[in-house]
């Protein structure tokens, strides 16, 4: 029996070691958590708004954006009322439209602006986002709702800030994307045309004269109504769509072609002052 005695003994410290050895090794590999197993938080270092914003601007100025982008984040999360978090938060619009990320760039000029809304920048922060919608604008076949929103953005650019810089280039970009709605209107409206589907084309080429006037589609819409109307036998609708683009136009090749379609019914471009048309002649 001693011996037995003795033997358990023994087993029982081997064991009593074993365990202790167990335990020690994983309080070595848990050393970064606490007694309960969470992990401990570990407190980021506080660095100066100014030497952050430094850093992240020779970050942009040596191509490092996404670094740069972190570092700006770093500045607005420890300083969120620094002097520097208001440039901070211009440049990461900025850098998130030369990286091409659109609706970043979007999101990020709509945060600026509903910050700093009266900030020397703001008109740069909106202009920003016009050019991000613009740069989205599809081709025809597809929505064009970018092609709208750009438009409002880069309108609201010309009412709010008509001595910026950024003033004269959003009346240049708007003239483009009104074509686009434009070009979007003349497609669907032909399709309706070749179809048959006269009421339909003629309320697309309609919106192309009345909404879209500064487009390159106004002759085109104006030949393509002349030629609904008399499909439908709607004459001095006809006529008078014939005679504005006559006007408006007059060595214009659809306008010939306006013409000739009349002509052939031994009729004559005439403006009829009841019509919705009369209002869109020039002069």
């Amino acid at each position: 029996m001693g011996i037995a005695n003795l033997q358990n003994g023994v087993a029982k410290t081997l064991i009593r070691a074993a365990l202790v050895g167990v335990l020690a090794t994983s309080l070595t590999g848990c050393a970064g958590m606490s007694l309960f197993g969470k992990p401990k938080i570990t407190e980021e270092e506080i660095i100066p708004a100014e030497t952050l914003y430094d850093k992240a601007i020779d970050y942009v100025e040596r191509e490092r954006l996404k670094s740069a982008l972190e570092t700006f984040s770093k500045l607005e999360r420890q300083h969120p009322y620094s002097e520097f978090t208001e440039r901070s938060r211009m440049m990461t619009t900025f850098i998130y439209f030369r990286l091409g990320d659109y609706d970043r760039t979007i999101l990020a000029a709509d945060r600026f602006l509903a910050l700093y809304p009266s900030s020397s920048e703001a008109p740069y922060a909106m202009y920003l986002k016009g050019a991000s919608q613009y740069n989205q604008i599809k081709d025809l076949t597809r929505d064009q709702q970018t092609a709208q929103d750009a438009i409002a953005t880069f309108q609201s650019i010309i009412n709010n800030y008509p001595d910026s810089r950024y003033a004269k280039d959003a009346k240049e970009r708007i003239l483009i994307a009104q074509d686009q709605l434009a070009g979007k209107e003349m497609s669907v409206g032909r399709y309706y045309l070749g179809n048959k589907q006269y009421t339909g084309a003629i309320n697309r080429f309609r919106t192309v004269v009345e909404d879209h006037q500064t487009s390159t589609h106004v002759e085109e819409a104006l030949l393509r109504l002349t030629e609904a109307y008399m499909a439908l036998g709607l004459v001095q609708e006809a006529q008078t769509a014939a005679a504005v683009l006559g006007h408006n136009y007059p060595s214009s090749e659809w306008y010939q072609d306006a013409y000739k379609l009349l002509q052939k019914q031994g009729l004559a471009p005439e403006v009829n002052e009841g019509s919705w048309l009369a209002g869109s002649l020039n002069g």
